[in-house]
């Protein structure tokens, strides 16, 4: 027997008696003893001598108390604990006493069978996330989640030492890197814990826990290295690797699940373990309180119509936006579902929303007949239904009804300002609106040829309704967006800011005028009347991403770098889903010497349009800005073949062939670069501080054939 074991069982005499270890973990060695005065078996761990010497017997006592009173079928419960004494060097034998488990633990299972089936590895998830979710409700994080510390017993997954890696935290940071320990295993540890974070939360043991169901459906963890540094190392640079190239059973919602529980940043994690599971199961979840409007049929006779039912869904979005305690899936999301047949849960899932919306309109003459029904992702129910049977001239009343009545059954209550207001219809003429709605429905499309096709139908809605301030704001935007991307022509300039100034005069108080003007104005460099606009737009309508994303781009011309990037991480809180405020934000990061979050910021928009491009496979813009990242991660390969399908899209797109100029301007192809740039300018493309500010395009700048295009973009 050691010094350690004789001193132990002579201090248990009489309550335990001490037969022989069973084995060495990292914080402690293991122990087969016998209850005496309950005639059971028990596992007595006692604490390495090292970190019993860091910790000391009353801190341990203390916090391995609170642990005690966890009592969870899943969680082994703790029996005893205690000081026997000092051993050899005067550190003191700290021991807590446990149940003996006669079966195996996890890691057993897996060194045995590798991979688990599909159902077993999510029942033992779920049981273990039960456990947790019962002492992260009372304030209890385990901090060493591993398949050595869940025991498989009776058919049931039972989660061990819920005390120690608790009282050892409670260690300052220097007296435990004294002992050569850190809590948690470098495998399973999540990135804050890694970092020494002394306070984690129950954040930290759903990264474990993730971490360890994609060791149960692959055969290894997620990240693998020679070292504990090589794979901690690995969980900061690298993305999650993905779990269907390894198991290509495995569903979509399952990876899905374990790629959001191992997300780097703890917010971007599932809050709690029940949402883990439930994702798990095939429901995302999020806020309650979150809804897509999927784009409603049309049940016209005349299929021309769909640009109307495609208006009153968009109308429904942005009433439902307004209202702050609502998560509301962007157009761009919902719209991605339009004629297809996915189940309500599917696309939840997929949109992270836990109600979905759907309908239908049917316009005969003047009659207009909207059918709406709110239906829960979980369970498929409906929650609420409605048919509105109308006069034409009632759209904007029945839209108004709609979101209101949703509101209210999601139990939301509105502020007044974001009460909908019928007593003020954007416009008096239906015929108008028709035209408008045209008009916005070819401007998504994001074309040259749609862009102008908006703008004229925009025209033709002013025509018939000259006070029709909406119209005008749409022209503004046409014209600002043909300015950016297909045609800088003067004209252009002044078309948009006129129309946004006619927008203002009609309707001071119209948010999106404000953000079409503060745009019109940053285009024609009159920064302080476009911070105004910007501002006023945000006052108004607070959740309107227009307006945070087209300041953020005013302020980063102007060179007001930390406030462009707090603007971009208000418009990427206003919409999650949107990838672009996260693309431009990167260099805003660098430029503000916060270098070390860049990587984090790739990662994290790379996932964004990764997920953009699950619904829109041929999107040219996500493609481009997907190819930039690539290249600033080293992915060279996988960023020239996005490059590619974008300007397969369209090859003569000026806004296309700009940004691929920068994935190759950065990828070290300078003739490529050089090819595509002059290729946008002859297209239209005249933004010329992009090319004087870019800083994907440094590696051009002292270049002749660069500097003769600035040369040439200046006298044009």
């Amino acid at each position: 027997m050691t010094d350690t074991l004789t001193i132990l069982t002579s201090a248990l005499a009489g309550r335990y008696q001490v037969e022989r270890e069973l084995g060495q973990g990292g914080m402690a060695t293991v122990y087969l003893a016998q209850d005496l005065k309950h005639h059971r078996p028990v596992a007595v761990k006692v604490l390495r001598p090292e970190l019993a010497q860091s910790l000391g017997a009353d801190r341990f006592l203390r916090e391995i108390e609170i642990s005690a009173g966890l009592q969870h079928p899943h969680i082994l419960p703790l029996y005893d604990s205690g000081d026997a004494g000092p051993g050899s060097g005067a550190a003191p034998i700290l021991y807590y006493v446990m149940p003996y488990i006669d079966g195996e633990s996890l890691r057993d299972r897996l060194t045995r069978q590798k991979q688990l089936p599909m159902e077993e590895a999510l029942q033992i998830t779920r049981e273990v996330a039960d456990a947790l979710g019962h002492a992260h409700a009372r304030g209890i994080v385990h901090r060493d989640i591993k398949p050595e510390n869940i025991m498989l017993h009776a058919g049931h997954a039972v989660v061990a030492d819920f005390g120690i890696a608790r009282a050892v935290s409670a260690a300052s940071p220097e007296r435990l890197t004294g002992t050569g320990l850190a809590i948690g295993t470098p495998t399973y540890m999540s990135p804050e814990q890694a970092s020494g974070m002394p306070d984690v939360d129950a954040r930290s043991d759903i990264y474990a826990l993730g971490t360890m169901l994609y060791e149960m459906l692959a055969g290894e963890p997620p990240y693998t290295g020679p070292t504990a540094q090589a794979i901690m190392a690995k969980r900061f640079t690298d993305p999650v690797p993905s779990l269907r190239t390894v198991r290509d059973t495995v569903p979509d919602h399952v990876e899905h699940a374990i790629q959001t529980a191992l997300a780097r940043v703890p917010a971007d994690r599932f809050a709690t373990t029940s949402g883990f599971v439930q994702a798990l199961s095939g429901i995302e979840t999020g806020a309650a309180r979150s809804i897509a409007v999927l784009p409603f049929a049309n049940m016209s006779a005349d299929p021309e119509n769909e640009f109307f039912s495609d208006g009153i869904t968009e109308e429904i979005i942005n009433s439902l936006t307004k209202i702050e305690a609502l998560s509301v899936a962007a157009r761009t999301s919902s719209f991605a579902f339009k004629n297809k047949h996915e189940n309500v849960t599917e696309i939840g899932r997929k949109l992270k929303v836990g109600t979905i919306l759907e309908g239908s309109v049917r316009k005969a003459g003047n009659r207009l007949r909207v059918t709406a029904q709110l239906i829960k992702v979980a369970d498929g129910y409906h929650l609420w239904s409605e048919r509105y049977d109308r006069q034409l001239e009632d759209v904007f009343a029945v839209q108004d009804e709609i979101a209101e009545a949703i509101a209210r059954e999601l139990r939301v209550r509105l502020t007044k300002s974001e009460k909908p207001s019928r007593g003020k219809a954007p416009t008096t003429n239906i015929q108008a609106y028709e035209y408008y709605l045209r008009g916005r429905q070819r401007h998504h499309e994001m074309r040259k040829t749609s862009m102008e096709a908006a703008r004229r139908l925009f025209d033709r809605a002013i025509e018939i309704d000259p006070q029709y301030a909406l119209a005008y704001a749409g022209i503004a935007d046409a014209c600002s967006f043909l300015y950016m991307y297909y045609d800088a022509s003067r004209a252009n300039l002044e078309s948009a800011e006129a129309s946004s100034r006619r927008a203002l005069e009609l309707d001071p108080d119209l948010a999106e005028a404000h953000a079409s003007a503060g745009l019109a104005f940053s285009l024609t460099r009159q920064f302080a009347e476009a911070e105004r606009e910007f501002e006023r737009a945000v006052e108004l309508n607070p959740r309107l991403f227009e307006a945070h994303y087209f300041y953020a781009r005013c302020l980063v011309v102007q060179g007001k770098y930390a406030e462009a990037l707090e603007r971009y991480n208000l418009a990427s809180a206003v919409r999650p889903e949107d990838y672009q405020s996260l693309a431009l934000s990167v260099q805003l990061y660098a430029a503000q010497g916060r270098g070390h979050e860049v990587p984090d910021v790739l990662h994290r928009t790379l996932d964004a349009i990764m997920r953009h491009l699950e619904l829109y496979p041929d999107d040219a813009r996500a493609l481009y800005m997907a190819s930039t990242p690539l290249a600033q991660l080293g992915r060279l390969e996988e960023g020239a073949a996005m490059a590619r399908r974008a300007l397969a899209v369209d090859p003569t797109d000026p806004s296309i062939l700009y940004n691929v100029a920068c994935f190759y301007a950065m990828s070290g192809d300078s003739e490529s670069a050089l090819q595509c740039l002059e290729q946008a300018v002859e297209h239209g493309f005249g933004q010329r501080e992009w090319l004087e500010h870019d800083g994907d395009l440094d590696s051009l700048r002292a270049l002749p054939r660069f500097q003769a295009l600035l040369a040439r973009m200046a006298k044009a």
